[in-house]
């Protein structure tokens, strides 16, 4: 499509593009910084209300541009945010979440995002990986396409050092390949889902506890993950011993094995009948059910005391906000890692008498527009 004439970008806003306004229009605008004078390129014109774009070139750079580490970063859709500097990475993720919180919630919220311990380049982190295999070739998806970009010399910035040194020999079939990188080795999984090196289970460790985890299953990305958001739980919770915690949407039981060793008694809600497994063996002393929670039911006690919930990007839901109140809680911490629909679910939570005490915001996703929150909620 034809390249517009110049324009500046503006705010950040949810997804990681800039906001621009071309002959009245709003164009989201993906690889630029705000402020920065540019020509964008239309990329998708199929919306009447708003568009799509991208930075063809940039006339008037932002002192926070920088040199991509990633040779293929504009093609590859992994990776939105390898131009601009670390540390406004951090700062234009905070405006999102603030912005979401008041726009979706009312909410004014300070947010800063704390980064990773030793993360000041934000590479060779990510240690879930799904590649794609075409023709002997091996590569990343396109933004919002299937389109394959190969990898470049040296691979993905962004994968963590530990998984295999020739994926080329790995490429036998078409289709995906799944790069797992756990304490305990690294897992090749082929396009049918087989194993084709490492275990089909793995091993990750957190505060003293071994947790089982299908290679194929759910397990934060960044190393440091599930132990810095197991911390900010707790901190933000205070359990106490003998408290009736309900652990939702708890997948393999981090939370649960963090809340027994507290001296709780834990009920765990998970849709996944292998993570439920998975959950019984990790964490024996706690209750676990495998049920959607729209459909919980009596599986679900009466009160607890505390609540812990980490949904999917969608959200819990209004449903789900209101089962949760009926259960007349202390505290809930509420592990999130979409903006929009944590404020979403703010905003049902403070209609029902629940208030937001404090949020943290954790760069588990340095280089890309992802960011996890930490919210704690309590009685207004």
């Amino acid at each position: 499509m034809p390249i517009q004439p110049s324009t500046e970008l503006g705010k950040i806003a949810h997804g990681g593009h800039c906001v621009a306004h071309l002959d009245g229009r709003v164009v989201f605008v993906r690889h630029g910084i705000p402020g920065e004078q540019v020509r964008v390129r239309i990329i998708d014109d199929s919306k009447p209300r708003f568009w799509w774009g991208e930075v063809a070139e940039v006339l008037e750079p932002s002192t926070d541009r920088v040199t991509p580490p990633c040779p293929v970063a504009g093609r590859c859709g992994g990776c939105d945010f390898q131009h601009i500097s670390i540390a406004r990475q951090r700062e234009l993720k905070a405006q999102v979440i603030a912005e979401q919180l008041q726009r979706l919630a009312g909410l004014d919220v300070d947010v800063t995002v704390q980064p990773m311990t030793g993360d000041d380049q934000g590479l060779g982190w990510r240690t879930r990986m799904r590649y794609l295999v075409r023709d002997h070739r091996v590569g990343l998806r396109a933004w919002r396409s299937d389109e394959l970009v190969e990898l470049p010399s040296g691979g993905c910035r962004i994968a963590h050092p530990g998984g295999p040194t020739d994926l080329l020999a790995l490429a036998t079939r078409d289709g995906d390949l799944q790069v797992v990188v756990a304490d305990d080795g690294c897992t090749v999984l082929g396009p049918d889902g087989k194993v084709l090196a490492g275990s089909e289970i793995v091993t990750q460790h957190v505060r003293g506890r071994a947790f089982r985890v299908r290679a194929d299953g759910f397990w934060q990305v960044h190393p440091d993950a599930a132990e810095v958001l197991t911390a900010a739980v707790l901190e933000g919770l205070a359990p106490k011993a003998g408290e009736r915690v309900v652990d939702l949407y708890c997948g393999c039981g981090l939370f649960a094995g963090a809340l027994v060793d507290a001296g709780c008694r834990v009920t765990g809600i998970e849709a996944s009948r292998s993570a439920i497994e998975l959950a019984r063996q990790n964490v024996p002393q706690a209750r676990f059910f495998a049920t959607r929670m729209e459909q919980a039911g009596s599986r679900l006690p009466e009160t607890a005391d505390l609540i812990v919930l980490d949904p999917p990007r969608t959200g819990a839901g209004a449903g789900v906000v209101k089962r949760l109140a009926q259960l007349d809680a202390r505290a809930i911490a509420y592990v999130a890692c979409d903006p929009a629909a944590l404020a979403r679910d703010l905003a049902t939570f403070a209609k029902l008498g629940y208030q937001l005490d404090s949020l943290r915001a954790f760069d588990l996703f340095p280089m890309t527009h992802h960011v996890e929150c930490v919210a704690i909620l309590r009685p207004a």
